[in-house]
């Protein structure tokens, strides 16, 4: 390594074991805090490497967003070949994308098969052999080794009797570049979002639908992202013929991957043997070639190049008369889609009900009488730890209500990236919110309203102003109320036995419970409500479980007395 031109300047050099290649990986960083991917492979793949390399430099040219190539050359006294090359700096996606909402999974997944096509923009060799002939002899080469490796996959008959009957469709298929390993094990997402490719070591020249042979990890990760890979790739749904193409090749894969995991031990044959399973599920035994994960009718508008998702088009341009659209929540099970919206140094929150909104089951009018049922909540129960009301109105063929904008992190699991940084605050900081949260419902019990569908997703911390804020309180009611639904709106971690019982009263008793299990939410395991979850004091512990007794006449009798109880055990 001494040899190699810039080791001088590497202050720190830390080996990664990560991946299957066999090249020798280090992370690098110099003395002028650059940081760095080194590569050392044998002297023997000298040419394979340099031709990658090059390879590597023209896709980075041309705006591939990946590893940017610095250096290469002979290190080791001849033995070895080197490649450095700049970080890429972020996680795998495939731990990320869970992190992230559907429409962020989708986005990046249309990203991933744009930048797959420009890949695939490099065609192959004249001098290339004719594609089906070469796959064929693959295909034979596979079955061979599958049959005699001795480890079967069930259902591997209907896996060959696919591949048989489909050989036809690689006749005449086009060859390109391939990256080899296109899938989210490499691919990094950087603290910003973006999406960067790495390791180009297995590149080939084939068929560039054969590509998608590694979308299985992808469809693992997020069907959303393998959903937006592909529509990315086709600029839309893709031709029939790709799936039932795709299935071939999955097919094949499927063979080859058994007999080569063998070498690496018996987890690993066992994780292929069970993604062997997953492919016969999504293609329904090979009898339907379109996967169930791909989600044809997941639909992405933009506006202002962000996207968001609805069941059908719907023009929502009329937002931007309240300035410009700069976060867009389309997660909602409400029948709202809701943007933050800037306008010179005023920054707005906008719920829309009108919108076809993908996660909503009932009519879109129904969500527009809900939304203007909710104007005078808000200003009935005016509260410095709740979001302020500024205004409503009919737009849009809809109904808008206007908030105040505040930034903050959500509890929400439907925001996971925010739920992550919201969750990591210290218990102290906790407590503090805690307390916020039930000095506002003793506020609305003595307003003359209960809370319903208080949860999680309702809960904002801003960390720069230490502010607690409640957002969504569309459904609290003024007492009396009874419950005519039986299983109520909300979250099962934060429901109380009434509000699944037809005829219930549902009053500040029913609240009690809800302080509890937001304790739990808080402080403990959610519905897990043993002590070993318990992260503060036994005597707090008791309280908690007391306010989420399922016998009303157990609970603390009052939020006040609740929160009495509370605070005497804090001080203890």
């Amino acid at each position: 390594m001494f040899d190699i031109k810039k080791y001088a300047t590497f202050e720190k050099i830390k080996p990664i074991y990560k991946g299957w290649s066999s090249d020798k990986k280090y992370y690098i960083e110099t003395v002028t805090n650059e940081k760095m991917l080194l590569r050392i492979a044998d002297i023997s793949e000298y040419d394979k490497k340099k031709s990658e390399f090059e390879m590597m430099k023209l896709f980075a040219e041309c705006g591939v967003p990946m590893s940017q190539t610095v250096d290469f050359g002979i290190c080791n006294n001849g033995k070895s070949v080197y490649s450095l090359l700049i970080w890429c700096d972020g996680e795998d996606a495939e731990i990320v994308l869970p992190k992230m909402t559907e429409t962020e999974q989708y986005e990046l997944g249309v990203k991933s098969g744009r930048i797959l096509r420009k890949i695939h923009n490099i065609p192959a060799p004249n001098e290339q052999e004719e594609w089906e002939t070469r796959f064929n002899h693959k295909t034979d080469s596979k079955i061979k080794q599958y049959n005699d490796c001795g480890i079967k996959i069930d259902g591997d008959d209907k896996i060959i009797a696919y591949i048989e009957s489909n050989r036809h469709l690689l006749e005449g298929r086009p060859q390109c570049f391939q990256h080899g390993d296109y899938h989210v094990g490499n691919m990094i997402i950087s603290p910003e979002g973006e999406l960067s490719i790495i390791d180009f070591n297995r590149n080939d020249y084939g068929d560039p639908w054969e590509e998608f042979n590694r979308i299985v990890w992808s469809a693992a990760a997020s069907p959303h992202f393998a959903t937006g890979q592909i529509n990315g790739y086709f600029n839309g749904r893709p031709p029939v013929q790709f799936f039932t193409l795709l299935a071939f090749y999955l097919s094949s894969n499927m063979l080859s991957s058994i007999y080569w995991a063998i070498p690496f031990g018996e987890d690993e044959v066992t994780i292929m043997k069970n993604q062997a399973k997953d492919v016969l599920t999504w293609f329904d035994g090979m009898n339907n070639p379109t996967p169930t994960w791909y989600l044809a009718d997941f639909y992405i508008q933009y506006i202002n190049n962000i996207p968001y998702k609805l069941k059908s088009p719907f023009d929502i341009s009329f937002i931007e008369q309240y300035g410009e659209i700069f976060k867009i929540y389309d997660d909602q099970d409400s029948g709202n889609i809701c943007f933050g919206v800037e306008n010179g140094d005023k920054k707005y929150f906008i719920k829309f009900a009108g919108a076809p909104t993908e996660q909503y089951s009932g009519k879109p009018e129904d969500a527009i009488a809900r939304l203007k049922s909710t104007v005078p909540i808000y200003q009935d129960l005016a509260h410095p730890n709740l979001i302020r009301f500024i205004k409503a109105e009919e737009v849009g063929k809809g109904f808008a209500s206007i908030f105040e904008w505040s930034d903050g992190e959500c509890m929400g699991r439907m925001y996971p990236l925010s739920r992550e940084r919201f969750l990591q605050m210290p218990d102290s900081t906790r407590l503090e919110l805690f307390n916020d949260i039930l000095v506002f419902h003793i506020h609305i019990i003595k307003q003359g309203y209960v809370a319903i569908d208080f949860y999680d997703g309702s809960i904002m911390y801003n960390f720069g102003t230490k502010k607690t804020l409640i957002c969504d309180i569309d459904l609290y009611s003024k007492m009396p109320y009874i419950n005519t639904m039986g299983r109520m709106w909300g979250s099962t971690r934060f429901m109380s036995p009434e509000e699944f019982t037809l005829g219930a009263s549902i009053d500040e008793i029913t609240n009690v419970y809800l302080m509890g299990a937001t304790a739990f939410a808080l402080f403990g395991g959610e519905k897990d409500r043993s002590i070993e979850k318990w992260r503060l004091s036994d005597e707090l512990y008791k309280v908690a479980l007391k306010a989420v007794n399922d016998n009303r006449s157990k609970r603390q009798q009052s939020l006040s007395e609740f929160g009495y109880e509370w605070n005497r055990a804090c001080q203890e």
